[in-house]
């Protein structure tokens, strides 16, 4: 059976499947659960197999999706929480040799707001590739981290994927890890959950857009997907109504989504280099 309403998140699509299958209990093939950390909800969902593949039409891995109460800004008193939830969200899913760096890949398209996710969280992600390689003393404890900011088809003539596979087979990062803009099918969740997965990520699929996907098959390495859904299925909003590729936004996308591409930004900050602060990072980038 098909999911109603498209959705990137795993958290999302378990939702939907139990309801429309008036599932009381697990789905087989999945298992998922529940807790707080630092005061936010986390929905934890591994996929084990192709049965739970099917079942919720995502690969199989791991999905964790931290709920945050809003779109938290640098100045409110919960955005450190929540950076540092992220944080050790996304620690354990990066590899532990990472002396050849990570590769950020920064997703999407800047010139349309709710597609800016990842260009918007370069702007305060920390690169120190060129610093580490030149012996920087002040550098020394940081991790390897490298940059690269795609844009879309459209406006390159390349595909990301191509991008991509190019600079690691160049540069042999240890991992990538991607921040792009997702789809949702609930409203309380657009630009308020953020998933990481180790599956990787297929840019523009969930609002039908599909491009080849970042993974491991694909590029040979770990790939770690950070994103959040900034637009909603119409078709999730009006049941039964023939709505075709129609999605929404919220208004507030501008505001919302430079917030959290920041906790993003500030959540991988802390996470690839351990010995930092908030502080810390705000005087980094300024």
């Amino acid at each position: 059976m098909e999911i109603r309403g498209r959705t990137d998140l795993a958290s999302e699509a378990r939702g939907i499947r139990m309801r429309d299958g008036g599932a009381t209990g697990s789905l087989k093939g999945v298992r998922a659960r529940e807790y707080r950390l630092r005061g936010l909800a986390v929905t934890s969902v591994e996929i084990l197999d192709a049965e739970g593949a099917r079942a919720l039409g995502k690969a199989p891995g791991h999905y964790d999706t931290l709920s945050l109460p809003a779109p938290l800004s640098r100045g409110d008193a919960r955005f450190a929480d929540g950076a540092a939830a992220l944080a050790e969200l996304l620690a354990p899913r990066l590899p532990a040799g990472r002396e050849d760096g990570v590769l950020i890949a920064a997703l999407g398209n800047p010139d349309v707001t709710p597609d800016a996710l990842g260009s918007l969280a370069a702007g305060s992600l920390l690169v120190t590739r060129h610093l580490k390689r030149a012996d920087s003393p002040a550098f020394r404890a940081f991790s390897s981290t490298l940059l690269c900011r795609t844009g879309v088809l459209g406006t390159t003539g390349v595909e990301s994927a191509v991008q991509i596979r190019a600079l690691c087979e160049a540069l042999r990062p240890a991992c990538v890890l991607a921040i792009d803009a997702l789809a949702g099918s609930e409203l309380s969740g657009l630009c308020r959950s953020v998933q990481i997965c180790d599956t990787g990520i297929a840019p523009g699929s969930g609002v039908g857009n599909d491009r080849e996907a970042l993974d491991r098959a694909s590029l040979g390495i770990p790939v770690i997907a950070v994103g959040v859904p900034t637009v909603i299925d119409a078709s999730s909003l009006a049941a039964g109504e023939e709505l075709g590729d129609l999605f929404v936004t919220p208004r507030f996308i501008d505001s919302a989504v430079r917030s959290v591409a920041r906790l993003i930004a500030y959540g991988v900050n802390l996470a690839l280099h351990p010995g930092l602060t908030i502080a810390d990072i705000d005087l980094l980038v300024g």
